[in-house]
């Protein structure tokens, strides 16, 4: 008898041993949120599985629990909790009722990713890169010979960096034509074009946007912000149409060249009004820029809210700990709402300006994403504008969503053709 009560006592004295890790994404016990999709990342990269936990806290993850985990945690500032089983099988009891607009979704593996750069641009003249760097998560750069040779193909995940793929050197001609940089920046671009064997830059970045389209319908997950957006889609509707006018290309322009804009070849915009000046800082009606009348103080946006269970992707690539996210400028800062394809998918809005910022859509078998702007938190960026320095924004929703769209393909599964 005394053997048998020595034994219950061992028993309810004994530590229970926890099995997970949560890491919460909440805004009170969150302090690093970018991080925390880094190390996500790295536990993926280890073979591990991962429960995104939609809309739960934030859209926390789920990690098993093994002390590699919780240490790097420590060393990057991730605030993490440790779970008994029991207490992590309560949370996806709870998420799995249908009461609940909740999911949870397994990342399988960490994708591997593409930035396509030009040669020579750091790190900060990008919020991808940036945010890539500072959460730590492994990328590579390609650009117009490796994307014309296909190995986009080698490649889960591709963002574009502030291109111009109209040929029209990012219709800065008017403010930069005689600064040095603009100079020596449309000096390469036309050596890179003809060693290439074109005549002209925008004939080969046509054939670059062509090759990424292709990548995408393929089964390729595209991320694109600021002109990278409108320009990327500008040029696939303006295929064996001249665009540019002598400053640019060396000859003129196609006559009446707006009536053969083709729509049905873009991936997100339609009927838009090409900006034919080459002194306007504007590639087209696309873009808000111009027609925004909001104050710096009451700039935001709206996160639109999905179901989890019913339509994981755009719930997963709008997880954050705020639905209003501040708005930030760029040459493209925000789309026009009429001019989106009504098969592309909205998901944060300034529906008092009546513009779109960040945007969703199938193409083949892939997927793209484009998000207005160029720095989520420097307002008004500019040409030689210091580096954002991200310590200072730790838990910035505005990039959050970039790292939402990073992680995405890790538990991507097949879609329809639309």
């Amino acid at each position: 008898m005394k053997k048998i009560a020595l034994i219950v006592l061992l028993f309810f004295s004994a530590p229970i041993f926890a099995s997970y890790i949560l890491i919460p994404m909440d805004a009170d016990t969150q302090k690093n949120h970018l991080k925390a999709y880094g190390i996500t990342y790295w536990t993926l990269e280890k073979q591990q599985k991962v429960k995104w936990l939609l809309n739960y806290r934030g859209g926390s993850f789920l990690l098993p629990d093994i002390e590699e985990i919780k240490k790097e945690c420590q060393i990057r500032g991730v605030s993490f909790e440790v779970l008994s089983t029991s207490a992590a099988e309560a949370i996806l009891t709870e998420i799995s009722s249908p009461s609940k607009n909740m999911e949870a979704v397994i990342l399988e593996k960490a994708p591997k990713i593409a930035v396509y750069t030009p040669n020579g641009k750091q790190p900060w003249d990008d919020a991808v890169t940036m945010v890539l760097t500072y959460a730590e998560i492994p990328y590579e750069t390609v650009y117009d010979e490796k994307v014309l040779d296909d190995e986009l193909l080698l490649y889960d995940w591709l963002h574009l960096h502030h291109e111009d793929f109209t040929g029209q050197y990012g219709k800065f001609y008017r403010a930069y034509r005689s600064a040095p940089w603009y100079i020596q920046e449309k000096k390469d671009a036309e050596a890179l074009a003809s060693k290439l064997g074109y005549a002209k830059v925008s004939e080969e970045k046509r054939d670059v946007a062509l090759k990424i389209r292709d990548y995408v319908v393929g089964g390729g997950f595209m991320f694109a912000m600021c002109s990278a957006t409108d320009s990327f889609d500008i040029a696939l509707s303006a295929e064996g149409i001249d665009i540019c006018e002598p400053m640019f290309d060396g000859d003129g322009s196609d006559a009446n060249y707006q009536n053969k804009i083709n729509y049905n070849s873009t991936f997100a915009f339609t009927d838009y009004i090409l900006e034919r000046s080459p002194l306007v800082y504007e590639f087209s009606s696309i873009d808000m820029t111009q027609k925004r009348r909001i104050p710096k103080q009451t700039d935001y946006f709206s996160l639109m809210d999905f179901s989890a269970k019913w339509d994981p992707v755009p719930t997963m690539l709008c997880q954050n700990h705020t639905a209003l996210v501040k708005g930030f400028m760029g040459q493209t800062t925000s789309f026009t709402r009429e001019q989106i394809k009504s098969n592309v998918l909205v998901m944060g809005e300034n529906k008092t300006n009546g513009e779109a910022k960040y945007i969703h859509g199938i193409k083949g078998k892939g997927f793209f994403t484009f998000y207005g702007g160029h720095d989520p938190e420097d307002y008004t960026h500019r040409v030689g504008d210091p580096k954002t320095e991200l310590d200072l924004h730790p838990t910035s929703p505005g990039y959050r969503l970039i790292l939402n769209n990073v992680l995405f393909p890790a538990a991507r599964k097949k879609k329809q053709k639309t």
